[in-house]
């Protein structure tokens, strides 16, 4: 299992470092990355309604499915219509809220009594903003720095330190963990291992913002002290140690054991992306507010 674990890894990461390096070249920032950024919405929203479903009265599946593409794909309308006036953010929140205006007709058009409707629209909203909503800040993150000169670099540094992350957590965890760091909600993560997450991490975010800054970018790497990406490892790794204990509590709440099966040792895309999903604000707060990339 771990050697299936290492060689999706590695597969999977190829796969992403060839699209960024073909939207690098790229005439309109973020063009090859959307295919993907869709793939894993529509996906994830598949599994977080399965996942419902096992429970709970499920949300209409064709409205989450649209609504997330829909808010995902609204973070790309800027860059090709620069001209309608909303801005950055303003694309996706029009989006989200038409989302919820499409979840309510839905639920008025098949309305009876005593079938939960309720819950199906909080479930709604639920699955746009955990996946439509926090995915975006991924997306935007392709877009930071002058004319988006920084984004790819901003995207790859969230990737390395969340998945330095938990190949840290995972492996020192497995080595000498003894201590359960939250043991109702996910038995096999220990303390031992958060602080291999967290140490990994930290030499992630100096790779990522000091190593392949330039690469990525073709440009100089602004100068990073040392403590900054010190501090963005450590906070990045923290909301993606978050993120995979908040993926937990759904899982242990609707008794799945993974959101999917289709890839052996990993589950789901949301098992793939749980941690992505909550450290993607983090990150995009850190390179907005200047903590990197200044």
């Amino acid at each position: 299992m771990l050697q299936w674990r290492i060689t999706f890894g590695v597969l999977f990461s190829g796969a992403v470092a060839a699209l960024c390096w073909l939207d690098a070249r790229a005439a309109t920032a973020g063009v090859w990355l959307l295919p993907l950024a869709l793939i894993v919405a529509l996906l994830g929203s598949g599994e977080l309604v399965r996942m419902f479903a096992s429970r709970l009265p499920a949300p209409v599946a064709w409205v989450v499915h649209l609504g997330n593409a829909g808010i995902v794909a609204a973070n790309f309308a800027p860059r090709l219509s620069p001209q309608v006036p909303l801005g950055d953010w303003g694309w996706p929140a029009a989006a989200l809220a038409l989302a919820m205006l499409v979840a309510l007709v839905a639920e008025m058009a098949r309305f009876q009594e005593a079938q939960r409707h309720v819950e199906r629209l909080a479930l709604s909203a639920f699955a746009f903003v955990y996946i439509g909503v926090l995915l975006s800040f991924a997306v935007q993150l392709r877009f930071v720095g002058p004319d988006a000169a920084w984004g790819l670099a901003a995207l790859v540094s969230l990737i390395v330190v969340v998945k330095f992350s938990d190949i840290g957590a995972y492996t020192v965890g497995r080595l000498v963990g003894r201590h359960k760091l939250a043991p109702r909600l996910s038995p096999g993560k220990t303390v031992e291992g958060a602080i291999g997450g967290v140490a990994l991490a930290c030499f992630g975010s100096w790779l990522a913002l000091v190593v392949l800054f330039p690469l990525v970018t073709g440009s100089e790497a602004p100068l990073v002290a040392p403590w900054r990406w010190i501090a963005f490892g450590v906070v990045v790794s923290a909301a993606g140690m978050f993120g995979d204990l908040a993926e937990s509590l759904l899982k242990r709440d609707l008794r799945v054991k993974d959101s999917s099966a289709w890839m052996p040792g990993f589950g789901g895309v949301l098992d793939l992306i749980d941690s992505i999903l909550v450290a993607a604000p983090v990150a995009y707060l850190c390179w907005q507010l200047g903590l990197v990339g200044s």
